[in-house]
């Protein structure tokens, strides 16, 4: 039997290249002449570009950087200087894991920091920016970045306001741009179609987990509607709310404003480049599987776009994941975890033992 192994990560517990070893090691442990192939997978979430450059054996690149609440902090990037394309990950020193639940503050968490990775690989050569969306701590409509590629935000008296300054999104009343706009183009992965604005937009949406109050909706949607508006007037591109810019806090709306942005499917792209569906057609069997799948998972997550090229080139693929909400899925078969005290400080080996038990139960 030849398997490939391609999960995403399990969030919280267990990144992605861990657990293709580990369901790799449990199905050799069942039966040792099966043949089994690994390509962890990701779909624009957090550390996507990281994952895909250490499959890819990209080039490295250290730089300080700050967090996102301004404190230093050493962030990378790749670069592959065949093509002059950088690869970054929002979350490398703008994410919410970098936070304590009382450091949880959108009205002054940043993307700066982000963006001085971005300015850093501009200064290598980069051409291009592939930039991962998942995990971000900021709704700041991509202003951080904007700032550090020379964008200065100014209040109604014409003063700057500096990056990570409380309330920041409130106080701007004018942009202004300080030098030539770069050529430098984007393509954003992502993994959500939600809209920056509206109902299932990135305020309602995703801001309580980054610690927006419920009650503090309506006031943060009023800023974003003004600087929207004031991002509007500055660019020269036209500027509309679409699909995909509510990830990471409406980061893809803000370069939308000025620079050549094309947004993608984190999944398809990391498909694309790492050639998976030449890996899925040399296999037998296809076993995946993420933390939690639910009815989000169905809208672009890595899970279910390989379910779907799996069976369009007519292999069984299997999902390994917690919770019921994947029964009668599609999957062939689905493994359910058994649930984990997350609280637990051995709550890493906890999860990679259940993941092993799981897989090795399932077998036998």
């Amino acid at each position: 039997m030849k398997w490939l192994v391609a999960p995403n990560a399990f969030k919280g517990t267990i990144e992605a290249d861990r657990a293709a070893e580990l369901i790799k090691s449990a199905i050799i442990a069942s039966n040792p002449i099966h043949e089994v192939s690994v390509c962890p997978i990701a779909d624009g979430g957090d550390g996507t570009c990281h994952l895909l450059s250490e499959i890819l054996a990209l080039e490295k690149i250290s730089a300080m950087a700050c967090g996102p609440l301004g404190s230093p902090m050493e962030g990378f990037f790749s670069l592959d200087a065949t093509t002059n394309t950088a690869f970054l990950d929002v979350s490398t020193v703008s994410g919410i894991k970098w936070l304590k639940e009382f450091q949880k503050d959108p009205w002054t968490c940043s993307s700066y920091g982000t963006g001085e990775l971005v300015v850093k690989a501009i200064e290598l050569g980069a051409k291009e920016i592939v930039m991962g969306l998942g995990g971000s701590a900021t709704v700041d409509m991509g202003t951080g970045i904007l700032r550090a590629l020379g964008f200065l935000f100014l209040d109604k008296n014409g003063r700057e306001i500096p990056v990570f300054s409380p309330g920041f999104i409130t106080q701007v009343a004018h942009i202004q741009q300080t030098k030539k706009i770069s050529d430098i183009k984007f393509i954003i992965l992502c993994d959500v179609e939600n809209t920056y604005f509206g109902d299932r937009g990135a305020i309602p949406v995703f801001g309580p987990q980054k610690g927006l109050k419920e009650t503090d909706f309506g006031k943060f949607e009023q800023a974003s509607q003004n600087v929207f508006e004031l991002l509007q007037k500055k660019s020269k591109l036209n500027l509309t709310d679409k699909k995909g810019f509510g990830a990471a806090g409406g980061i893809a709306l803000g370069l939308s404003a000025f620079f050549e942005t094309r947004l993608v499917s984190g999944a398809q792209y990391f498909f694309e480049k790492v050639k998976i569906a030449d890996r899925i057609r040399g296999a037998d069997i296809v076993i995946t599987g993420e933390g939690k799948y639910d009815k989000q998972s169905d809208e672009g997550k890595g899970s279910h776009e390989l379910l779907k090229l799996s069976h369009s080139l007519g292999k069984e693929i299997w999902l390994i994941t917690s919770g019921k909400d994947a029964r009668g899925s599609d999957f062939d078969r689905v493994l359910e975890l058994p649930d984990l005290d997350f609280g637990s400080p051995d709550l890493i080996s906890l999860a990679e033992n259940s993941l092993v038990g799981t897989v090795r139960e399932a077998l036998d």
